[in-house]
């Protein structure tokens, strides 16, 4: 299995609008974050968990050209807002995506994006896209993905279990019933927003808590505020947990 890291920024970006400190003027390449998303590649597939706000612009820079389906965490806009770039993979590929996600979060779709469910009858392409239900465990590509639910503030949010891997984004509180989800994994790639905690998000002292319970092998933390300079702040960390960057491949056994 192969996880790409395709964005490990909040829902601002880095660097943000209109800022001039010290990591968003910073030259380091692992101090500009896209909005989160990753891939994972598995039995000859890839799974786009995500349609983040720059979803053409982090294909281009890390080299995807295949999406053969899509999971979603929730639908803010920082995870759903790349969804019309998807016609470029139905081109690629001849095919239909599908798209697993839960009920609201289907509603919100078509809500967000109702020209992809009744396209015109003029005009530029669409998204071909199925929408697919989000089960307990989902047979995605052929692969059982656990799904983990976990609290974001009052909202709920989907993790997302693959074997031996877990990706949590946007989170402050995972339930008991969802930590026993997430007991023996090899790689972990969880929340952490900044270094205080947040209302609706885990500060960095609370998510190095959360790895220390859990112990996965590794773990890397997502969702990263323009408070974190990369290398700076790994070295404070202890090797097991460190942050991610945009473009980081992780191999995984299966």
């Amino acid at each position: 299995m192969r996880i790409t890291i395709l964005g490990s920024g909040t829902s601002h970006g880095v660097p943000m609008i209109g800022c001039k400190c010290a990591i968003c003027t910073s030259t380091n390449p692992k101090n500009r974050r896209y909005r989160p998303s990753i891939t994972v590649e598995v039995n000859g597939k890839v799974i786009l968990v995500d349609t983040s706000t720059e979803l053409r612009m982090q294909s281009l820079q890390f080299g995807v050209d295949q999406v053969d389906a899509v999971m979603i965490t929730h639908t803010h806009a920082d995870h759903i807002f790349g969804m019309d770039d998807l016609r470029r993979f139905n081109d690629l590929s001849g095919d239909v995506i599908p798209v697993y996600a839960n009920e609201d979060h289907q509603a919100d779709i078509r809500r967000i994006y109702p020209y992809i469910f009744d396209p015109p009858k003029q005009g530029g392409g669409v998204p071909r896209i199925s929408m697919q239900p989000l089960e307990e465990v989902t047979m995605v590509c052929d692969f059982p993905v656990q799904t983990v639910p976990v609290m974001h503030g009052s909202l709920p949010v989907n993790g997302f279990r693959f074997g031996k891997f877990a990706y949590v984004t946007d989170t402050n509180y995972i339930p008991p019933s969802s930590m026993e989800l997430l007991q023996g994994l090899d790689t972990l790639i969880l929340d952490a927003v900044r270094f205080r905690p947040h209302s609706t998000h885990f500060g960095l002292d609370e998510a190095v808590a959360i790895v220390e319970i859990l112990k996965p092998k590794q773990a890397f933390f997502t969702h990263l505020s323009h408070d974190f300079d990369h290398d700076v702040v790994n070295a404070t960390l202890p090797s097991y947990a460190q942050l991610s960057y945009d473009g980081q491949i992780i191999e995984i056994s299966n």
